[in-house]
């Protein structure tokens, strides 16, 4: 393994991470939305019981949750962006560098090639590539800081009310029983259908 990577292969390795974090973050999206699922039917659970001390300790856990979904979604939405915004950055950084071969050619055919410019000027290009390169490391950096920030700072005012989990938790369970209710339909349908052909034979 080289001791010295070149911007390429930095650049590259950055690009791997970005990807494998905007991977965990929507991951922990999904699981979210499995937790608050569970939760529901823990709820419905604890209603039908009349078990109080647990619906309440579950609506509060639902409220948390979709907090927690709330906050990664922006933090999401924040790295994508970053993204977006470095390969902007990467663009411009490609279309300059091919403009200034392009112009040390031109100048090579016409004769008029000073190398003593020519090198100053690549220097300058390649100082001013590492600084577009150091700033936009330290940009990504800024972002998971106050991404980081975010997910401890605790959110005073509520997500959803307690009145809009008791309204998800009760359509859930009217949802189910309608399912129920279908079932049994689509049930006795089939039996009047097979005992008409069993009247009709006879």
């Amino acid at each position: 393994m080289a001791l010295f990577k070149s911007a390429e292969e930095r650049r590259i390795e950055r690009d791997i991470k970005i990807r494998q974090g905007i991977r965990r973050i929507e991951k922990s999206i999904r699981e979210q939305g499995k937790f608050q699922d569970e939760f529901i039917k823990n709820a419905q659970r604890a209603k039908k019981i009349g078990d109080v001390s647990q619906y309440a300790f579950i609506r509060n856990s639902l409220k948390k949750t979709a907090m927690i979904r709330k906050m990664l979604e922006r933090q999401l939405l924040a790295v994508k962006n970053a993204l977006l915004i470095k390969r902007q950055a990467e663009a411009s950084a490609d279309f300059a560098q091919s403009m200034g071969l392009m112009a040390a050619e031109i100048g090579k055919l016409f004769g008029e090639t000073d190398l003593v410019k020519t090198q100053a000027d690549w220097e300058k290009a390649m100082v001013q590539s590492q600084t577009m390169e150091e700033r936009m490391a330290m940009f990504l950096d800024t972002i998971e800081d106050v991404a980081a920030h975010d997910a401890e700072t605790t959110v005073s005012e509520d997500v959803i009310t307690d009145e809009e989990v008791d309204r998800l938790i009760e359509a859930e369970a009217e949802a189910a029983h309608q399912q129920e209710m279908d079932k049994l339909a689509s049930l006795r349908a089939e039996l009047d259908s097979l005992k008409q052909q069993g009247e009709k034979q006879k």
